[in-house]
């Protein structure tokens, strides 16, 4: 089954995470915006961990499993807000 690595920031809006996407591709750290957000992943950067496909909600999966590596995708609506979702490793 494949696995993958990720970081995400969780806002409460579509037009927050935008805000955010324009600060990274202006320079913005993506850890360092990350460890502001109120998603307790926070505390590490918004680092995920390893995870198996199917462990995640499904939008995030198809995102995870199926785009590009070190790019920062989003914003993603799952039920929990609005995420923007960089996939830093994944295998086959």
């Amino acid at each position: 089954m494949p696995t993958a690595s990720a970081r995400h920031i969780l806002v409460d809006t579509e037009e927050k995470c935008l805000a955010l996407k324009q600060e990274i591709a202006n320079g913005a750290k993506f850890e360092e915006l990350a460890s502001q957000s109120s998603c307790p992943s926070g505390a590490q950067g918004g680092a995920l961990g390893s995870f198996s496909q199917g462990q995640m909600v499904p939008e995030f999966d198809k995102v995870v499993f199926n785009d590009e590596l070190n790019v920062v995708h989003g914003p993603i609506k799952t039920q929990f807000g609005y995420h923007l979702l960089e996939i830093t490793e994944r295998s086959a």
